[in-house]
């Protein structure tokens, strides 16, 4: 009997996995700005939601730096999909890691957000990088940004760096 526990165990465990890696995330599907698939990206994505009741996806946090820039609208939440779940967190008190050899989304310097610092120091441990915070994330994007690497995006959705408040 305790087998038969031990195998349903772990059946339904690959089956919830399965269905995990194919659920869909939140709308949109698409990032506003590069129409990368949120979902493929889901690891990277993220929600930001204004003051005003209005919410943007995004398949990063590059196109949400440009949308925080571009919106100039003080940010109620920002949550960013967690590294190894996917599912989404707060960003300001997400534990971040910014460099390592895991190539980053729509940016030259990955960066990576995850629910727990434990999970993060394991990341840095395999694949390198170093823990930083959200504003420290946020201060890295604009500075890329400003030195010409937008991620690939058109010169016409170039952003002003300003300052948002959150």
């Amino acid at each position: 009997m305790k087998k038969v526990w031990i195998v349903v165990t772990l059946m339904l465990t690959m089956a919830t996995t399965i269905f995990a890696a194919g659920a869909k995330v939140e709308d949109p599907q698409n990032c506003k700005y590069c129409n990368m698939d949120r979902t493929k990206y889901a690891h990277s994505r993220m929600m930001i939601t204004y003051i005003d009741g209005t919410s943007t996806g995004v398949c990063s946090i590059n196109c949400a730096v440009i949308d925080m820039n571009l919106t100039k609208n003080e940010v109620k939440k920002a949550e960013v999909g967690d590294y190894n779940s996917k599912k989404l967190i707060d960003a300001k008190t997400a534990t971040w890691v910014i460099g390592g050899s895991k190539k980053g989304v729509m940016t030259p310097e990955a960066k990576w957000a995850f629910a727990d610092k434990n999970a993060a120091e394991a990341f840095i441990k395999a694949n390198g990088g170093k823990l930083v915070t959200f504003d420290d994330v946020v201060k890295a994007t604009e500075e890329e940004h400003k030195n010409g690497h937008g991620g690939g995006h058109k010169k016409e959705m170039k952003h002003q760096h300003g300052e948002h408040k959150m």
